[in-house]
């Protein structure tokens, strides 16, 4: 019999009363033993707290104070964190019943991984699954040049990684989870993707991803310029010609090899 890890989750929380009981109740609610559930609230003015002092007993760490952002809530939740197993879920999304089980086993069954990953699922406001995004095993290039990566609370770390490549990177806003993958890759962590679903990311008009494309789109230059490997251009219009070619070939890569693997 296996021995269950204790899984430590956290939320970083800022005014999403509409959904971040979903959310709640899709951690707390899983069958499993061990879980340490942190919440970390940026100062809602909504009735987001109301809400959290529902389930304050269940939660082994909850803050609603002012913050520097999602990434400092996340990294704040990480310093919290005791388990073995660690992830985030931001206050709109959710995990599927099972997970937590499923994600201690294959842990525990594959020792020498430090990042566990499934297939995205998009939900919309109301809760209904959208969209559904097959993934692959990991490929560096695919991830940094293709930009497919997966969705990110379908993803899990052991605590180790910490230690091993450091925390959040709070200078990005929005492509911090990206950052920190290709961080983990470069210092030699073992990813590895299970065709499943693990958890849901919820697509709604008033997303930050929506409502800050221009700051999404200058972050994922930000990381070009930190990881770019090999021969770039100096100037910056060549460049960006360049990269799009690159990105047009490895999603192109990406569709053949999930073709051949339907074969």
């Amino acid at each position: 019999m296996r021995v269950p890890s204790k899984i430590s989750i956290i939320t970083p929380s800022f005014n999403q009363d509409q959904f971040i009981e979903d959310t709640i109740c899709s951690v707390l609610n899983q069958d499993y033993s061990d879980i340490e559930y942190i919440i970390i609230d940026g100062g809602s003015s909504d009735n987001t707290n109301e809400i959290i002092k529902k389930y304050e007993n269940e939660l082994h760490y909850c803050v609603s104070e002012p913050d520097n952002g999602q990434s400092h809530a996340i990294n704040k939740g990480f310093a919290k964190a005791t388990g073995e197993i660690i992830a985030w879920i931001n206050s709109d999304d959710i995990y599927f019943p099972g997970t937590f089980k499923k994600v201690n086993d294959l842990f525990n069954d594959n020792p020498g991984i430090d990042i566990l990953y499934s297939n995205g699922v998009w939900i919309n406001a109301k809760g209904d699954i959208i969209h559904h995004k097959k993934n692959l095993p990991f490929h560096y290039n695919t991830w940094f040049y293709g930009m497919a990566d997966p969705f990110q609370p379908e993803v899990f770390y052991r605590n180790d990684v910490l230690n091993k490549v450091g925390y959040i990177d709070e200078s990005f806003m929005m492509m911090m989870d990206r950052e920190w993958w290709i961080r983990m890759a470069n210092h030699g962590c073992k990813f590895k993707y299970i065709d499943d679903e693990f958890a849901a990311i919820r697509k709604y008009s008033d997303t930050k991803t929506s409502k800050f494309i221009d700051v999404n789109d200058a972050e994922r230059w930000k990381l070009h310029d930190i990881y770019w490997e090999g021969f770039r251009f100096n100037n910056p219009i060549m460049h960006k010609i360049h990269w799009r070619m690159l990105n047009y070939y490895y999603r192109a890569f990406r569709q053949i090899k999930k073709l051949k693997e339907k074969k």
